[in-house]
């Protein structure tokens, strides 16, 4: 019985290109109480490996959080799998605007403490009492009036490349980052203001609306379904599209294009841009805005040092990266004295 993923991403890659079948990007969430979360994870494992599932999605005591894709011939048999999980039943799946057949490689189900952490140890707080939901034409009605406030509930390289018009973006690395600098910010308007937030799927508003009113915020709104949802009500309903830019997306893709606005500029040379990258160098790997220019100048590295790296043979980069620790703590998304044009 598989129970984990057997295939590298190399692999995986030719499988999907010799299938030629179009494949749905697709990311939900629910905050519910698990009672055995690594059973849940292999029964869900099993099922979903059975119809080409891919993708990253974590499991934990309060709920699911699952960014993945599908071939799109299975998806009503997705579908019908979900609605057999009594709290999963009807819950929405919020579609890709842009599809990407290789935007998972693999499989991945783990079990966490927590579905997005969040640095919150108060036993007394319970997520599943949030704010009020609010669909896109709600949402843009409420964020014009002057007694609102509207929170970019994401990290600094997500709202970098886009936002909605007037929203706070804190300047965070991640979303635990932000819940007490945001309370700190608003706390003169924890009665007299509406806090609307807004998150990419929003899974993070869910939680963060549940906290803030846990902290005594009177009058708080999150974006139901996220800006993926936002923007597919606004087509269908034809409403004003309020975002502007890019919306980060955690896969392959790295992001979804909403306006034809371009608020960011390459961290190298400071030219208008908003296309994200990875730097070449595997010792590295930093996350960071590189224009085509640049690209082709610097070889898809974000600094000489680097580039001078990832020319060396493997076997000498492997070297150098023996021993040596790297995650996001080590070299923070978009954050590098090498980058001459970070804002």
């Amino acid at each position: 019985m598989q129970l984990y993923n057997k295939l590298s991403a190399k692999e995986r890659a030719k499988l999907i290109d010799e299938a030629g079948e179009k494949r749905l990007t697709i990311s939900f969430y629910k905050y519910y109480k698990i009672g055995n979360p690594k059973i849940f994870r292999d029964t869900i494992f099993i099922a979903w490996n059975k119809l080409n599932v891919l993708g990253r999605t974590y499991v934990s005591k309060e709920g699911i959080n699952a960014q993945i894709s599908i071939p799109a011939k299975h998806i009503n048999q997705f579908k019908k799998h979900i609605d057999s999980i009594s709290f999963l039943k009807n819950v929405r799946l919020n579609m890709a605007i842009e599809h990407y057949d290789k935007s998972f490689l693999k499989l991945k189900i783990k079990v966490r403490n927590k579905i997005v952490s969040d640095g919150i140890n108060d036993k007394n707080f319970d997520p599943t009492k949030i704010g009020k939901h609010l669909k896109a034409k709600e949402f843009n009605s409420i964020i014009e009036k002057k007694d609102t406030i509207l929170v970019d509930m994401r990290n600094h390289y997500e709202s970098e490349i886009g936002h909605f018009k007037g929203a706070l973006t804190p300047d965070v690395d991640t979303f635990r980052d932000s819940l007490d600098i945001i309370e700190e910010n608003l706390k003169e308007h924890k009665q007299d203001k509406n806090i609307v937030m807004y998150c990419t799927g929003g899974i993070r508003c869910e939680k963060a609306s549940a906290y803030f009113k846990h902290k005594g915020f009177n009058k708080v709104y999150q974006l139901e379904g996220g800006i993926i949802e936002y923007v597919r009500q606004t087509k269908e309903k034809k409403l004003e599209n309020k975002f502007i830019g890019k919306n980060f997306v955690f896969d392959q893709r790295r992001s979804e294009r909403i306006s034809n606005h371009i608020i960011s500029v390459c961290h190298q040379c400071g030219k208008a841009c908003d296309t994200h990258t990875n730097c070449k160098n595997q010792g590295c790997h930093l996350l960071f805005i590189q224009c085509e220019q640049c690209k082709s100048k610097m070889d898809n590295c974000c600094s000489s040092e680097c580039k001078k790296i990832s020319n060396l043979p493997e076997a000498s980069q492997k070297k150098l990266r023996k021993g040596k620790y790297v995650s996001n703590k080590v070299f923070k998304k978009g954050r590098s004295k090498t980058l001459k044009f970070k804002l």
